[in-house]
This record gives C-alpha cells, sequence and structure tokens, in this order.
C-alpha cells in the first residue's frame, strides 16, 4: 500500500500500473492479487488507511483532554480532524476526487461522523449541550468541515492555518451552544 501510495501521488492511479506498485513493494505480481483484485481495491483500502488515520489522531487529542471537558473534547475533535485533513490533503484528494469512491455513503455515514456523532451523544447526556438530533449535527459539522477545509489553497496556505483552526472550533462550539440552563425552584 505504501508503493501504491506513492506511486498514485506521484504519477496518479491510472497512470500507475500494477507491476509499477510491485516493483516499488519488492514483491511479486501475484502477491499483490492475493491481497487486491484491482487497483480499485487498492485505491478502497488506501481511503479506509486514511480515514482509520484520521479517528486514530482525532481519539489520540480527544483522550488528552479533561474527562468532564466537552467542550474542550469537541474543540479538540475539530482541531485534529483539520490538521489530520490539511497533512494529508493530497492524498485525500487522489482517494476522494481524483478517484471517487462509487457512492457519495461517505458524506453522511462513516466512522468519522460516527464518532463525532457519539461525541455529540454523550456530552449532551453529561449536559455539556443541547442537542436534539447528534446523529443530524455530526453530519453537518463534518461536512461543513470537510468543506471549509477543502478549499482551494486552504492546504498550501500554512500561516493561515491557525486562524482556520480557531474558526472552526468556534463554528463547532457555537453550533452545539451552551450548557442547558439549570431550572430554579
Amino acid at each position: 500500500m505504501n508503493a501504491a501510495e506513492r506511486l498514485f501521488l506521484e504519477k496518479g492511479s491510472e497512470q500507475t500500473a500494477i507491476e509499477e506498485i510491485t516493483r516499488g513493494a519488492g514483491v511479486a505480481k501475484g502477491t499483490f492479487y492475493l491481497h487486491f483484485s484491482s487497483k480499485t481495491d487498492i485505491l478502497e483500502a488506501l481511503r479506509t488507511r486514511l480515514v482509520q488515520k484520521l479517528l486514530d489522531g482525532i481519539a489520540a487529542e480527544i483522550a488528552g483532554q479533561q474527562r468532564h471537558d466537552w467542550r474542550g473534547k469537541l474543540a479538540a475533535w475539530s482541531r485534529a480532524c483539520c490538521f489530520g485533513y490539511l497533512d494529508a490533503a493530497r492524498l485525500h484528494h487522489l482517494v476522494f476526487v481524483a478517484a471517487p469512491p462509487p457512492t457519495r455513503e461517505g458524506l453522511t455515514r462513516n466512522i468519522l461522523i460516527d464518532h463525532l456523532a457519539e461525541l455529540l451523544a454523550t456530552g449532551a447526556d453529561e449536559k455539556a449541550w443541547s442537542i436534539d438530533d447528534p446523529r443530524f449535527t455530526a453530519v453537518f459539522l463534518f461536512n461543513a468541515l470537510h468543506g471549509v477545509v477543502n478549499q482551494s489553497g486552504v492546504a498550501e496556505e500554512r500561516p493561515g492555518h491557525r486562524a482556520l483552526l480557531r474558526a472552526t472550533e468556534e463554528h463547532f462550539l457555537r453550533t452545539v451552544g451552551p450548557p442547558p440552563s439549570v431550572e430554579k425552584d
């Protein structure tokens, strides 16, 4: 997969032959076919690996937050997701834009959205915020973040990342709002 990723980023997936991948990986062509039936399969595996790496980074950032700091956890989620996308912008473009998956389901159902929905639901249960539909909110926030990070030129603007991250965190926190007020007797 590493050889395929490197070659796809250098030449594009269409211009890369399976023989080049196996040569780059130092394996026989038959070994490729033990794991993948086509370049499409390896692109799907690269998509899966990219998204899992993003989730791992998000989970690590959240683990660094205080146990009951739900707003900190949500800000960490948005920050880690932004950094993950920005750091893998070329690979993300390759596996989701240049060679898109067969369906658009990833924009509404994927492990990143599932993780965010769970965080939002748990935060709502803990009275950190009031959200009627954590899944809808997760889809909304994920796609908003995705659109902002994928803007033309954002990945190249390293000095502008701090402002992007701050704005994204602020919008995430505004969307969930303040904790529900405690009713007085």
